[in-house]
């Protein structure tokens, strides 16, 4: 208990008080279902086929890809795989079926609202297409950054979470493994920031795909070559894997999941864990922190 009081006390001092985090998650979730009438459904309807193909054709180009990565060079030997892998993957397809059930809550259908309502602070700037591309990745992924603080912030969010964390392995199926209350909270706090923003369908489309790819690639069990200069940019496996060490100053470090920098620009970067990537202790116990 003491952990998250000061945990709390942290986010005070950096201007992150609990009521308005509070409030904000009342917001979200009041304020999505006016942005589903019936249009939404419509629109849902219309694209019941594409929307799902697309991600599905990417989520397996690119789980294959790391999948035999794994085999060809792993980083760590394998952890169980036979029995962490059905427990992993029936969640991801579990998950799936919950995300195709609230299809009208998706981004890319709230973006398709708040296009036609023209909602969003992009549709009053009219910025130059490249410009207001980078600019939806770049704010959805920080987006996304501090969502994984709050639940690791909050024991109400942590309880979900942790399931993530419980996995005593980590390799590319830990990206897709989480809990579905999990999934349904992510969902209404992207749709309400992707309507904020006025972020288009396709960049929310897109944004799912690099999403859950650099969630998959950031777990993978492989060894990277060019680990040094890539995490510049986005974050790695040996910086993500730091992340899942129960030891509670690492596991409170390295949130990133597709751009790195948020890390260095919150003072929550740790390049390495104090044992070798090789042999750390990964997971959380799931009754527990």
């Amino acid at each position: 208990m003491s952990d998250h009081r000061s945990r709390g006390a942290r986010l005070r001092r950096r201007g992150l008080s609990v009521p308005a985090l509070l409030a904000f998650a009342v917001l979200i979730t009041v304020t999505i279902p006016i942005w589903l009438p019936v249009a939404v459904l419509a629109d849902a309807a219309r694209m019941r086929f594409r929307l799902p193909i697309a991600r599905l054709l990417a989520f397996g180009a690119v789980f294959a890809a790391l999948a035999a990565w794994e085999i060809w060079s792993p980083r760590r030997t394998d952890a169980a795989r036979s029995r962490r892998w059905p427990i992993n993957l029936g969640l991801a397809a579990g998950n799936a079926l919950l995300v195709r059930l609230l299809a009208p809550l998706s981004g890319a259908s709230v973006a398709l609202v708040a296009e036609r309502w023209s909602f969003g602070v992009f549709r009053a700037l009219d910025l130059p297409v490249a410009v207001e591309w980078t600019a939806a990745l770049v704010l959805l992924d920080l987006a996304v950054y501090l969502q994984h603080r709050l639940f690791h912030a909050f024991r109400w969010l942590w309880r979900w979470h942790r399931l993530h964390h419980a996995d005593p392995g980590f390799d590319v199926t830990t990206g897709i493994r989480f809990h579905p209350v999990e999934i349904a909270v992510s969902l209404l706090y992207k749709g309400a920031v992707i309507a904020a923003i006025g972020a288009s369908p396709s960049q929310a489309l897109v944004f799912e795909v690099l999403l859950n790819a650099g969630a998959m690639f950031s777990h993978a069990n492989i060894t990277v070559a060019a680990d040094g200069w890539l995490r510049q940019v986005i974050v790695t496996p040996d910086m993500h894997r730091v992340h899942h060490s129960p030891i509670r100053d690492e596991q409170d470090s390295n949130f990133g999941f597709c751009l790195s920098l948020w890390d260095g620009l919150f003072h929550t970067y740790r390049p390495a864990p104090r044992a070798p990537h090789e042999t750390m202790r990964i997971g959380v116990d799931p009754a527990g922190r």
